[in-house]
């Protein structure tokens, strides 16, 4: 039987203790040289005996086991014999991406190769290159096209963290899974609920006015934007930081307006709007996984039956986010309450699938709890005099195997939700200004509205897949390891946090950015265990990474628009 791998961290908890066999992360060897210069904390991994079959078998996939279990955090394995090092040294030569998926550099490098030659074939077939435009205008709309696709790489590489970092972070995903999981729903996403219609000045941040009748300057830009934001998230994603792509394109345009436009050409009480979010985001991200992890150990862990516990606040939890979800981000009526209602059926359906599903997976240990341990009264945690704010033993044995078994089932869920929405959303930092380019560059008018072609969608959607494929195992890293140790219960409160405040304050209109939401939510996650569970120099270097995110986009955009205005005085 294979060696499962325990992760032992200084302020160790009970729940800590599983870390199932199948769980490899890789995490980026790469250093943040221009953020810090200390040396990083380094996590030791020790031999564990192998857990009982656990219920997360249900969440994998059988897959091969991999020649090394990636872990760039710990400096030293516990290896049986010397042939696991020499397969370790062999697996270091490999690139990024064979090693983050277990696949063969020849694999790796096939893949890279069809996903560009898509990428650069595709766009010849798309009915948005013009039909019966002129050579010059199709080759115009082919890189247009291509800018477009070079954004949206950038969004899978870097923002797709949000939906599955905690749950490859946890054990109830593996990587590939995540990852092939994700692909599926962020292009449905993009592709069924990405915005169709799209002002030409994106996110009210720019003044239309001041570039009428300046399509050229209007359309190198929108492409510079595009190419300055893709630049940004490409660096920040080579290491594994997470910024907020929305204020990549924002920061992008900022600069071309206030540069080639005027400090009149920009929406002043916008950007305040934007900044804004830094602070606001995280802290209330924080706020609301901090409460929802500490009602999981008060009211779950204390209980007399914690495996019980979970069972039956799974249901609850479901009704809850489906209903809040159903009434604020999808009404199904215009009416409230008609919509109201409907959000409430959604709800019971969906609560009662989940106790379905959790009672056929898990019932065999729900029957009978105590089945791997002799002393069922080592498996709970006492309960006499506990607060809110108490420090709450976690449960063992087999009844930490139900806990965590119910939470990820709750976290893959509210993974792929997640994942759902983020593709409908975020695709349109990419094909929103894609789309008023074309519109420019085709003869459209620069203050109307612009319909997205369902052909641009699901290219914004394709290139978001490609992204995620090639370079999205760096920013989940960092989501998933390296601000604190996750486990299902942690990595479900803080999805189940972020998720809430994204939806309800976007609702209110409060400037609210996902990436910093769920930063700040793992980040309470941690702070709910003690202050030295949370890793002060990675937080250090994200947060150093959102403040200089708009002005790096605005330098760059302003480099390429003075370069794109040049180029296009020859061509045009």
């Amino acid at each position: 039987m294979s060696t499962s791998y325990c992760l032992l961290s200084p302020s160790r908890s009970n729940e800590a203790s599983v870390l199932h066999s199948s769980y490899h992360l890789y995490l980026p060897k790469h250093r943040y040289p221009f953020f810090s210069t200390e040396k990083r904390n380094s996590f030791h991994f020790k031999s564990h005996p192998p857990m009982p079959r656990s219920s997360f078998s249900i969440l994998r996939l059988k897959t091969p086991k991999p020649t090394h279990p990636f872990a760039s955090l710990s400096s030293s394995f516990a290896h049986e014999n010397n042939g696991e090092e020499e397969d370790e040294e062999k697996s270091d030569d490999l690139p990024g991406m064979a090693q983050a998926f277990h696949i063969s550099s020849s694999t790796a490098t096939a893949i890279s190769i069809l996903i560009a030659f898509a990428a650069l074939s595709l766009p010849l077939f798309m009915k948005s290159l013009g039909q019966g435009l002129a050579l010059k205008t199709k080759l115009l709309s082919y890189a247009t096209l291509l800018f477009g696709f070079y954004m949206a790489w950038n969004i899978g590489a870097n923002d797709v963290a949000n939906a599955m970092g905690t749950s490859v972070g946890s054990g109830a995903l593996t990587l590939r899974q995540a990852v092939l999981t994700a692909a599926v729903l962020e292009f449905s996403g993009a592709l069924l609920m990405g915005t169709h219609v799209t002002s030409t000045m994106q996110k009210g941040i720019l003044v239309a006015n001041v570039f009428q009748g300046k399509d050229t300057l209007l359309f190198a830009g929108l492409l510079s934007s595009l190419a300055a934001a893709g630049t940004w998230l490409q660096v920040a994603s080579y290491y594994g930081l997470p910024v907020s792509t929305t204020h990549c394109i924002v920061g992008s345009m900022v600069g071309f307006g206030l540069v080639y436009g005027g400090s009149g050409a920009v929406f002043w009480s916008s950007l305040a709007r934007v900044t804004s979010s830094w602070i606001i985001s995280p802290l209330m991200g924080a706020a609301v996984s901090f409460l929802v992890y500490k009602c999981i150990r008060r009211f779950v862990y204390s209980a007399p039956n914690p495996g019980q516990a979970a069972a039956a606040a799974a249901p609850i939890a479901v009704f809850v986010g489906v209903t809040g979800i159903s009434f604020a981000a999808f009404p199904l009526s215009k009416t409230p309450p008609l919509a109201l209602t409907q959000a409430l059926a959604c709800g019971t359906a969906g609560a009662v699938l989940v106790n379905r599903i959790i009672r056929k997976q898990l019932g065999h240990l729900l029957l009978n709890p105590n089945s791997s341990t002799s002393d069922s009264k080592d498996e709970t945690a006492p309960t006499k005099n506990l607060g809110f704010l108490s420090d709450i033993a976690g449960p063992k044995g087999t009844q930490l195997e139900i806990v965590y078994g119910v939470f990820g089932y709750m976290q893959v869920l509210s993974a792929c939700f997640m994942s759902f929405a983020h593709g409908g959303n975020d695709v349109s930092n990419a094909i929103g200004p894609l789309a008023a380019a074309l519109s420019i560059l085709q003869g459209g008018k620069t203050g109307a509205n612009i319909v997205i072609p369902m052909d641009v969608l699901a290219w914004g959607g394709f290139g978001i897949v490609a992204g995620l494929t090639m370079w999205g195992y760096r920013v989940i890293a960092t989501i998933g390891k390296k601000i604190t140790e996750l486990t299902p219960t942690r990595g479900f409160a803080a999805e189940f946090a972020a998720a809430s405040v994204v939806l309800f304050a976007s609702k209110l209109g409060l400037p609210i950015s996902a990436t910093h939401t769920l930063v700040g939510a793992v980040m309470g996650v941690g702070f709910a265990r003690g202050l030295n569970s949370v890793r002060a120099e990675t937080v250090r270097e994200i947060v150093v990474s959102w403040a200089v995110t708009i002005p790096v986009g605005a330098s760059f955009a302003v480099i390429y628009t003075w370069i794109l205005t040049k180029l296009l005085s020859y061509i045009l």
